[in-house]
């Protein structure tokens, strides 16, 4: 389109800047636009009075002698113009109450003529109130509602014999005016009668500092879709004249449209005019012509950041904009010129015919695919036959070998698949297998050359997998992901596309032999983008592709494993376990005769392990030799590197994990095999577990330390790691373990003083040795040791260990065995597996045969029985430092048991037999029992060592070792009630001494669950249990008087005044001679079972008295000498059954008095 603008470029930018020394040189036509800016500035009085201005004001003044005009302008601004807006104000207010009727004006009245000859005729006064009265009408108009876009005819607006006249008349009256006339109202209004863009131009031309106001103004009050309306189109044309008055602000301009998501075609249309002038415009920029080939890319770039730029909004605007330019007609539309730009561009990237891409094209032709390829997949623009032509002829060039090369060959793969309708007849289709093919002869250059970053022939390999295993769905994802945009792509047309992949040049047994042959990633880690061999890997094995065509992917995995580091890869993690699955689980369907991928071997694993420094310190793990028949430098690469050993150790327990849970289809597929296949195929398909011995060595605990302090580096693997090792080895992750570690972690980071001890292993072993001789020399050195890292203190471990049972004489001082069981916590961070076993031996029971040979207990001696771990010297249960150890290993290998017993039933299933019920869940039930003998046994034991010897009564003293083994046993009891509450129930049913039950209640802050079971317990047939039952409700009602403890406490004496009905009197002494103080405490808990429990105690008394009378054996005592004085020991053991039945009652009754009565 040409626009008559009626400014220059040259002559706006000096009326800008004021430059009156350029306007000098101007001719009268190019200055007469601004007649009406420079008259006021000669004759209004100026804010400035510099001698500068003065010097420019003069110049003005020589340039307006000349010219005839200026003395009508003069005239013009000699007006009464605070008369004229107070009338201009009263029309305004007339148009309201009108609703904008023409019939009445205040500023035209009595024109008797046609309005434009009426203006001709006038003064400039009656001129400009003309001009005003039709301007306050169209702005009183253009608010009105219309259905369409509103044009206003005006013979004033509309005549182009008079536009001058009413040009300068506009102009004067604004800048006098201008808040009866606020600018950007006024270029609102100009839209809405012919010739109004060109008067606007006049307007903003003679007040130039308004150009950003009006542009501003006009985008922001502009239609979401400008070629679709009248009014759009009229906005658009304005808005383009005043940036080719002015072209500085039209990238301004374009901004504004494109934050307003306003005027799509404009946007277009001032990039288009950005760096191509219409033909109207004789002046260019000098500066502009220069920049020619970068205004060009802005083009392609400024389009491209519309539709792949982060904000939505503007994405799907001018999507919608493009959707419904293609439907109209060329010459309408700025979407048609942009087109044939972007059309010329393809021309003149496309190489000649040698089909060779240039180096500096490269670049430049990538942001073109990317541009065609977002504008037919996100704004559904349809390709003509010229430009799919020109795209094919760009796509099937040759770049030379360069990062910037590989990422063209990248797109323009991914074009292809994303837009299949770009080849459209056979010599297209032979054009694209000749380009495919010279890029796989040329990949291994291009990956030379692209500086690590080449990534190209791992996206063909992954192409041409998922095109094999038809996934349609990971094609497309890995298309838009190369390309940076999410575009819909139809599956239904890419049949020749997979035909040409997986027949004419990738088929899958060259896919997986190739695979095997790229070299693995050195240093894989999250910050490598793009598609690297490990998802080509990946992709493979699930698609069972290695195993179907025979190919070893093994060492392969092994060396990948072996060249990681963090951050992590989020592959590795998923690549393992298809690694897994594909080692265990045979196929589903097809060829059972197809072998399964192998496992690594317990060798290679070690290799991986080799180098740590904990397993040289390890004396049970030597430094293992390199594998025989190792791959050149393969060893090597097991160097220590904790990536690599935490995957290797998700390796293992993901293979235990999937071996035990699929046992059940494993043992099924091998009986199905054994119809079909030889015996010898047979045993080649059992899958065979790791050693016990491989875990043993390995350090798992250290490792799951060490991901959990950096677990943003491996995430990802952290977790499910976390999972299989709870699921499998639940002793390494006690809670409580974990808590003691963490808060010695404050050691870990300490520094050794420049006068620390030089300690070693037989020195630390000989004071040791002398601790109760020189116990000082021995706690320097232990002090040292505690403050240096667990991964340090291994070469001492055997010394520590084999030092503690002699550590247990009463001479031995108490910070020894604190610092003792400090580093054995420590130690127990880091090789808990094999620290536990020496533990467990070290402190074991001697046999009196000292000559009888002593068999040390093996790590699943003691899963199968963990009461070993209490299999220990006496003199344990009477060493704090020390229990605490044997209680700590008691719970982990409690936790080991269970697992094992658990994984037994997992890897021996039972078969499948007729007539067989729910055998699964018998073994369940039979686990659970054994599991509750272990537990209980547990529990018996520990109480039984809180019971008082000979020993601890010659012990003075509150604080003894006694009591503080009871607490220590009450804490495990309590985590034990905790974590089962089942089993309270249990020890509580089996029953122990009753002068513990003070200790449990008191020091076990759990025994409040008694109260559940305590009814059961008083419900069962055998006395001991009844009594029992009622002695621990007195201390429980003592410890928690709750109203759940009251109704058990009536129940409890209930149960014992029935028992009166019952008992013979022979048994009665025995049954509630043991009762008596229970039933002072139960009324010290609760007064007001006071009645209750007298009124038993005078019947049972009543009862006793009677049979000591009748009997005759002995006098009964008086109740007087009750009352007086307490019998001793000897003369209540000369008594009867009866008659020290009778004294227990009266004692108990005493003390009820006193205690609830009296007190």
């Amino acid at each position: 389109m040409k626009f008559n603008v009626p400014v220059s470029i040259r002559a706006f930018r000096a009326i800008q800047n004021i430059d009156t020394e350029e306007l000098r040189t101007f001719q009268e036509s190019e200055i007469r636009p601004f007649l009406p800016c420079l008259v006021r500035m000669s004759l209004c009085a100026p804010l400035d009075r510099s001698d500068e201005w003065a010097k420019q004001k003069s110049i003005i003044l020589q340039m307006l002698s000349g010219i005839e005009v200026v003395n009508t302008l003069v005239t013009l601004l000699s007006i009464d113009f605070h008369a004229l807006d107070q009338d201009a104000r009263k029309e305004q207010q007339l148009r309201q109450k009108l609703s904008g009727n023409k019939s009445e004006s205040i500023l035209a009245q009595s024109c008797p003529h046609s309005l434009a000859l009426e203006f001709e005729r006038s003064d400039p006064s009656r001129r400009m109130r003309l001009l005003l009265s039709e301007l306050l009408l169209v702005i009183s108009q253009m608010k009105e509602p219309h259905a369409e876009f509103y044009v206003k005819p005006s013979e004033l607006f509309d005549s182009e014999v008079y536009l001058q006249d009413v040009a300068d008349v506009l102009c004067i009256t604004q800048a006098e005016l201008p808040s009866l006339l606020p600018l950007p109202e006024v270029a609102e209004a100009m839209l809405h009668v012919r010739n109004g863009p060109w008067l606007l131009c006049r307007l903003v031309a003679n007040a130039p500092d308004s150009f950003d106001e009006v542009c501003e103004a006009l985008v922001s009050n502009g239609e979401k879709q400008d070629e679709e309306t009248a009014g759009g189109v009229v906005r658009t044309t304005a808005l383009r004249m005043l940036s080719q008055m002015n072209p500085r602000g039209a990238l301004n301009i374009r901004s504004s449209a494109v934050e307003h998501c306003r005027l799509p075609g404009l946007a277009i249309a001032l990039t288009l005019d950005h760096y191509k002038r219409p033909q109207g415009f004789e002046e260019q920029e000098p500066d502009e012509e220069a920049e020619g080939e970068n205004e060009r890319s802005d083009l392609v770039s400024f389009v491209s950041g519309l539709l792949l730029g982060n904000d939505v909004n503007v994405r799907s605007w001018f999507a919608q904009y493009v959707r419904g330019a293609q439907k109209k007609k060329e010459s309408s539309s700025h979407l048609h010129a942009l087109r044939e730009e972007l059309t010329m561009e393809l021309l003149n990237v496309i190489p000649p015919t040698n089909g060779v891409l240039p180096p500096h094209h490269v670049v430049q032709a990538s942001c073109l695919l990317k541009l065609y390829c977002a504008l037919r997949g996100i704004a559904g623009i349809k390709l003509s036959e010229e430009e799919m032509r020109l795209l094919v002829q760009l796509i099937t060039s040759r770049p030379p070998p360069s990062p910037a090369g590989v990422r063209f060959l990248s797109l323009g793969l991914c074009m292809l698949i994303a837009c299949p309708s770009l080849i459209s007849n056979s010599e297209e289709d032979k054009m694209m297998v000749q380009w495919i093919r010279w890029f796989l002869g040329e990949i291994s250059s291009f990956e030379s050359t692209g500086g690590g970053e080449a990534n190209f022939g791992e996206l063909l390999l992954l192409l041409a997998i998922h095109f094999h295993g038809n996934q349609t769905n990971q094609i497309i994802d890995l298309v838009c992901s190369t390309l940076g945009m999410k575009i819909a792509v139809r599956t239904s047309a890419l049949g020749r596309i997979k035909t040409i992949f997986t027949q004419e040049i990738f088929a899958e047994h060259v896919v997986t032999a190739h695979a095997v042959q790229v070299p693995v990633t050195p240093n894989l880690n999250a910050g490598i983008a793009g598609y690297l061999p490990v998802h080509c890997a990946h992709q493979l094995l699930k698609s069972r592709a290695f195993t179907k065509h025979k190919v070893p992917i093994k060492d392969w995995i092994y060396r990948q494993v072996c060249n990681s580091s963090t951050p992590l890869h989020p592959v590795l993690p998923s690549l393992i376990q298809v690694y897994v699955s594909s080692i265990v689980l045979p196929p589903t369907k097809g060829d059972q005769k197809v072998i399964t991928n192998e496992p690594i071997t317990e060798q290679e694993i070690l290799d991986v392990f080799r180098h740590s420094e904990l397993m040289q310190h390890s004396s049970g793990c030597p430094e293992q030799p390199a594998r025989d028949g190792a791959s050149p430098n393969q060893a090597d690469l097991a160097v220590s590197n904790t990536t690599a050993q935490l995957l290797m150790l998700y390796y293992i327990l993901l293979f235990e994990d999937c071996r035990l849970t699929n046992m059940k289809s494993l043992i099924a597929a091998n009986r199905c095999a054994r119809h079909s296949v030889s015996l010898q195929h047979v045993q080649n398909r059992q899958i065979q577990p790791y050693s016990g011995q491989l875990l043993l060595q390995l350090p798992i605990k250290y490792l799951i330390q060490q991901a959990q302090k950096q677990q943003q580096l491996y995430a990802g693997l952290f977790a499910p790691l976390l999972k299989l090792l709870v699921t499998h080895y639940p002793h390494l992750c006690q809670v409580q373990d974990w808590m003691t570690e963490e808060g010695d972690m404050a050691y870990l980071d300490a520094r050794l003083s420049a006068t620390s001890l030089h300690c070693t292993v037989a020195k630390l072993g000989e004071h040791l040795a002398d601790i109760q001789s020189q116990p000082w020399r021995a706690i320097l050195l232990l002090e040292q040791l505690g403050m240096r890292p667990p991964s340090h203190l291994l070469p001492f471990t055997e010394c520590i260990v084999g030092s503690m049972l002699t550590l247990l004489d009463h001479e031995v001082p108490r910070q020894a065995l604190n610092l003792i069981q400090r580093i054995w916590v420590k130690l127990n961070s880091v090789i808990p597996l094999k620290l536990g076993v020496m533990t467990v031996n070290g402190l074991r029971l001697k046999p009196r045969d000292r000559l009888q040979p002593i068999l040390p207990y093996t790590q699943n001696d003691i899963v199968v029985d963990p009461l070993i771990v209490l299999r220990c010297d006496q003199r344990v249960f009477r060493c704090p430092p020390i229990l605490e150890v044997i209680l700590q290993l008691l719970t982990s290998f409690l936790a080991a048991s269970r697992a094992h017993l658990s994984k037994h039933i997992q890897a021996n299933p039972l078969s499948e037999k007729p007539g067989q019920i729910s055998g699964d869940g018998e073994r369940e039930e039979l686990k659970h029992a054994l599991i509750a003998a272990q537990e209980s046994a547990t529990a018996q034991i520990l109480l039984e060592i809180c019971l008082t010897t000979q020993e601890d009564q010659h012990v003075a003293g509150l604080l003894s070792s006694l009591q503080e083994v009871r607490c220590l046993v009450c804490s495990h009891l309590h985590q034990c009630f905790i974590a089962d509450p089942y089993l309270a129930k249990l020890v509580h049913f089996q029953g122990y001494p009753s002068e513990l039950l003070f200790v449990t209640v008191a020091g076990i802050p759990s025994m409040h669950i008694c109260l559940d079971f305590i009814p059961e317990l008083l419900s069962q047939p055998q006395l001991e249990k009844q009594i029992f039952a009622v002695q621990l409700v007195s201390h429980l009602c003592l410890q928690f008087a709750l109203p759940k403890s009251l109704s058990i406490s009536r129940l409890a004496v209930s149960v014992l005044s029935s028992l009166l009905s019952f008992l013979s009197s022979g048994m009665q002494p025995s049954v509630y001679i043991p009762l008596m103080p229970a039933m002072v405490r139960i009324c010290q808990a609760f007064p007001v079972l006071c009645d209750d429990i007298i009124s038993f105690l005078i019947q049972l008394g009543q009862m006793a008295l009677a049979h000591v009378t009748i009997n005759g054996s002995d006098l009964p005592i008086s109740v007087d000498e009750l009352w007086l004085r307490d019998l001793d020991t000897d003369t209540i053991r000369k008594l009867s059954e009866h008659n020290r039945l009778f004294h227990e009652v009266h004692k108990a009754y005493r003390e009820i008095v006193q205690a609830c009565v009296y007190r």
